[in-house]
């Protein structure tokens, strides 16, 4: 291969690789959002600087299924989300993702930074339930229920349509370098686009966290379950920009 193959490559393996070029277009993308209040203490050790909480103590924690994901192909993904503010600006830090896919698994993390680790997730509707649970190694650590499609929020105001799917989104990305020390440490947004919402449905919902080790979704208890979030859009990820370089400021 030449220089100019080699740098024209989407990613690794060069001889198949994991991703193809972006932007990635999600379309049926469906979730199922349970905001929950827990313990400042707690969502504080988890963000890093310069984010900080927004005080409301609340965590968002998600269920996605993607049954038609470009490049990517279809997928379930399971995580905790933390409203923050960044210079500012209300943001949501993405603090841990689980998910049953290499490729997104893959890209996820090279390019965006996104927390993922391989892990079983699952959403789907059980008679009058939508239920999501997650599952690591063998054991079950995030068990979430709301009622199905009781109250359609988008009758009621279509302005509020994909607006909290256009909130700027913040990860952690972290990558060393092959010596062993830090290569890449910096803040990474991005914003979605293109947004379709189908239908959102919001409730009430519950929540139970188990405590596990390798997959410490527990470490932010559930204090009081503020309410359930359904909804499925069509939309697209772009590729996004770094917005405070750890390496640069040390």
């Amino acid at each position: 291969m030449s220089p100019d193959e080699i740098l024209a490559l989407p990613s690794m393996p060069p001889g198949n690789p994991s991703y193809p070029m972006g932007p990635y277009r999600f379309v049926g993308r469906e979730y199922m959002i349970i905001i929950y209040e827990t313990d400042s203490d707690a969502i504080r050790r988890l963000v890093p600087e310069p984010l900080q909480p927004d005080g409301s103590n609340q965590v968002y924690y998600e269920w996605i299924n993607m049954p038609d994901s470009s490049g990517f192909g279809s997928y379930v993904e399971s995580g905790v989300v933390i409203p923050c503010v960044y210079e500012g600006e209300p943001v949501n830090y993405t603090a841990m993702m689980f998910l049953n896919a290499e490729p997104p698994i893959t890209a996820g993390r090279e390019i965006w930074g996104f927390p993922k680790r391989w892990g079983q997730p699952r959403l789907k509707v059980s008679s009058d339930t939508l239920t999501g649970t997650l599952e690591y190694a063998g054991e079950r650590v995030a068990l979430g229920t709301m009622r199905y499609k009781h109250e359609n929020e988008l009758e009621n105001d279509p302005a509020k349509r994909g607006q909290h799917l256009k909130k700027t989104q913040v990860n952690l990305k972290l990558l060393p370098c092959v010596s062993g020390e830090p290569r890449i440490a910096e803040l990474v947004a991005y914003n979605l686009t293109d947004i379709n919402m189908q239908f959102h449905y919001s409730g009430a919902a519950r929540l139970e966290l188990v405590p596990h080790v390798n997959a410490p979704v527990a470490d932010l208890p559930v204090r009081r379950v503020v309410e359930g979030r359904h909804f499925k859009a069509d939309l697209t990820l772009p590729y996004g920009r770094v917005i405070h370089d750890y390496l640069e400021s040390s």
